[in-house]
């Protein structure tokens, strides 16, 4: 709400002012305005004026002087951590003989944040829809992300915003501002699909929450990293971060680096923003990021869609106007729907290779990593037949509880096994060579009838390697009874994998280390979920109409 007559009156007077050339100690090429709820930015070619409306709103207090200075401060020491040559200082508007001056003499009667006015031509948002933002510059603005989020040790007070039970209050804090828009501008169905998947997501991963805390994740970041904050001029220059309240920049990384991807989304390059993401990933080793980036994204969608809708509170929109914001604040519904639906539909992980290719090192890491349960072929094989998982069998090839008959049994218990989970909403891995197409078909089958993303990532490995690791066996206990001696009538025996798309299929060396195994599955799931996603979007589009 805004505060009384006085202020506005005063604050109406200035900005009069200031649209006048006279006001201005330097020399101006035009003058533009910028109006946002909070603030009205004056542009004069050199410099911007940035004042700061008396308004209080539920997140800010900018309703006395005091505050608006104090403010005005904040805004410049936290964004010269991203912008030190842009944030120029706190420039002081006084009145005296009947005029109004910038930095001029007499009593302040309101203060201004000056900045060195950036090139719109060089915005990240105007680059990406001319077309001209490059590889070279999304890699280098991850990599000064990656070093910003790095900067300063985790501050243990700070930490503590990343706690399962903050960010399930900002989530329930951002769903109650929301809801007064539901069914006139925020389509109710979609809404409660949003409000349902990150309830569901949000109990389901509160460990990983955890973990975030524990690793140092959480940090003083930045709080509205959008493609109209950043600019590619004299190196990489990000503005407008959050001064107004600590809560909306103290936050996990991913929160933070969701929003621009989101962002980057909404500007329809939804390649650039997994470029963007992949560097950062690269540069930070951090494959948590790529769990959390879906239910971040649709959190940040919400926000927007929900400060659209506020905007049509302000009577002095046009009917045009006014039109332009409730279809932007659709288009994020619609963003956010969609996250939604990325990250709580389930994915079928087949884990597939000749023995020895780490298969089982993979799939326990990757179980591990996304908390689901992992079926193993020897296992489930030898249960089935009522053996212990350890014991070995020393059975010829494809004979005893390999032959072709016991196989088809087993890949058809992991399929019934497989089936039960994604019935539950839960994702599974299964761990098997998958050597024949037939029951790769199968599975395959499983995922478009039980509405699944599925990804097969299949394990390769040297030559060497292989022989190495099935000597190993010979003397560890294992599940596998795959030796060194099968080798070669498994390599005949695998039918390659020519006839799965390529977004459903990663072939993975496991001769790198684990690690960068383990982000490249990561990296290349959130691409492959996100093309099902739209393919599933686009074929229910195409059943409605």
């Amino acid at each position: 709400m805004l505060t009384g007559n006085t202020d506005l009156q005063i604050q109406a007077d200035i900005f009069n002012a200031m649209s006048s050339p006279d006001i201005y100690p330097h020399a101006i090429d035009r003058i533009e305005q910028q109006d946002t709820i909070i603030s009205k930015v004056f542009l004069t070619g050199q410099y911007a004026y940035k004042i700061k409306k008396p308004v209080n709103l539920e997140y800010l207090d900018f309703t006395t002087l005091e505050n608006r200075k104090h403010y005005c401060e904040q805004e410049v020491h936290l964004n010269r951590r991203l912008a030190p040559d842009v944030y120029l200082g706190v420039v002081p508007i006084t009145f005296d003989n009947g005029q109004y001056h910038l930095a001029g003499s007499g009593m302040p009667t309101e203060y201004a944040v000056k900045m060195r006015q950036l090139p719109e031509r060089l915005s990240m948002r105007n680059l990406i829809r001319r077309g001209k933002l490059d590889r070279d510059s999304t890699d280098a603005l991850a990599r000064k992300l990656a070093e910003f989020y790095q900067q300063d040790s985790a501050d243990n007070q700070i930490v503590t915003f990343g706690s399962w039970q903050t960010i399930w209050a900002n989530c329930e804090e951002n769903f109650r501002q929301a809801e007064p828009f539901v069914a006139e501008i925020i389509d109710e169905r979609k809404f409660q699909i949003i409000r349902a998947a990150t309830r569901a997501f949000l109990i389901r991963r509160r460990a990983l929450f955890d973990r975030r805390m524990e690793k140092q994740k959480i940090r003083d970041c930045h709080g509205d990293l959008r493609t109209g904050h950043i600019y590619f001029s004299d190196g990489i220059q990000i503005i407008d971060c959050i001064e107004f309240n600590d809560r909306f920049r103290y936050a996990d990384v991913t929160s933070d680096l969701a929003f621009l991807a989101m962002d980057i989304d909404f500007e329809g390059h939804p390649e650039t923003a997994r470029q963007l993401i992949d560097a950062y990933v690269d540069y930070t080793k951090d494959r948590e990021l790529f769990v959390l980036l879906d239910f971040y994204k649709c959190y940040r969608a919400l926000v927007r869609a929900k400060v659209n809708c506020f905007r049509l509170q302000d009577k002095n929109y046009t009917n045009h106007e006014a039109s332009g914001r409730i279809r932007k604040a659709r288009r994020y519904l619609d963003l956010a729907y969609r996250y939604a639906v990325q990250f709580t539909r389930p994915t079928i992980w087949i884990i597939c290779g000749l023995p020895a290719a780490g298969k089982s090192s993979i799939a326990r890491e990757l179980a591990g990593a996304i908390n689901i349960s992992v079926f193993r072929s020897d296992e489930v094989r030898k249960v089935l037949f009522g053996f212990e998982p350890f014991d070995y069998r020393n059975e010829l090839f494809e004979e005893g509880i390999y032959s072709k008959k016991a196989s088809s049994h087993t890949y058809a218990k992991l399929l019934l096994l497989a089936q039960e989970e994604v019935k539950k909403g839960r994702s599974v891995i299964l761990d098997a060579t998958y050597s024949r197409e037939h029951d790769r078909d199968g599975v395959l089958c499983l995922a478009k009838d039980m509405d699944a993303n599925i990804i097969f990532v299949e394990c390769v490995a040297s030559y060497q390697t292989l022989k190495k690791r099935l000597v190993e066996r010979e003397t560890t206990v294992t599940t596998s009874d795959a030796r060194l001696q099968h080798l070669k009538q498994f390599r005949a025996r695998f039918e390659p994998l020519t006839k799965i798309r390529d977004e459903l299929h990663i072939r993975v060396d496991t001769d790198m280390p684990l690690n960068e195994c383990m982000l490249q599955i990561l990296s290349h799931d959130h691409s492959s979920a996100s093309r099902q996603i739209a393919e599933l979007m686009k074929n229910r589009l195409s059943d409605t109409t």
